[in-house]
């Protein structure tokens, strides 16, 4: 299991020293968690804290676009550092969207929302990288996992097979140690973890507990 602790969840007065903490303590990823304030009712960071946080970790930023209009932010976040971006399904026009991140060299991701059929994502299944299940609805942190969200992930997987097409699937939304194990066994790759890592102790020992859990 991959780990990509959500800085949404960390300091956000001292986040370069957060980040520089979690990569410290094993993490996989950087988990940026992009709002818009229309997409999702909450506004969070830009691309220019990205830039600014690029020279604290040699970690991948995984970026997560809860944006209505994630084409007009595309090369902005790539410049800034991004190096897999994460878009919603449920947003229109995904074709140039998909194609613009390919163009600029990153790993392109679709979200999908605990109501979205799994389905969905089935068209763009040849065309990404990494699929995002949320399993809370997007717009804050520290939320409930919903448990019936998990139940996209083994068809995703068997349909993925069917096609001869193996991608990560990663659960975003109220992930800790208690659920680690439901989620694994529903297939998941990776997790993103904001609470359970920034609110522990010890950013090593939570980032191990999910990281090492069996399904």
């Amino acid at each position: 299991m991959r780990v990509a602790p959500s800085i949404i969840a960390g300091d956000q007065a001292r986040l370069g020293a957060e980040v520089r903490a979690i990569t410290e303590a094993g993490a996989d990823l950087v988990h940026l968690d992009v709002m818009d304030g229309h997409f999702v009712p909450n506004l969070t960071l830009g691309p220019g804290v990205l830039k600014d946080l690029r020279p604290h970790t040699p970690l991948p930023f995984d970026v997560h676009l809860m944006l209505s209009n994630p084409g007009g932010f595309i090369d902005a976040f790539v410049e800034a550092g991004a190096s897999r971006i994460a878009i919603h399904v449920e947003v229109p026009d995904l074709d140039p969207v998909l194609r613009r991140i390919a163009e600029r060299g990153v790993q392109a991701g679709l979200a999908l929302n605990p109501p979205t059929p799994w389905q969905d994502v089935i068209p763009w299944l040849g065309r990404v990288d990494f699929l995002l299940v949320m399993t809370v609805h997007p717009g804050f942190y520290g939320q409930a996992l919903i448990p019936d969200a998990l139940d996209k992930i083994p068809p995703l997987k068997q349909h993925m097979d069917a096609l001869g097409r193996r991608i990560p699937i990663m659960v975003d939304g109220g992930v800790d140690p208690r659920n680690i194990a439901r989620i694994a066994g529903a297939g998941a790759d990776e997790v993103v973890a904001g609470s359970a890592v920034f609110r522990s102790p010890d950013y090593r020992e939570a980032i191990a507990a999910l990281r090492e859990v069996r399904s």
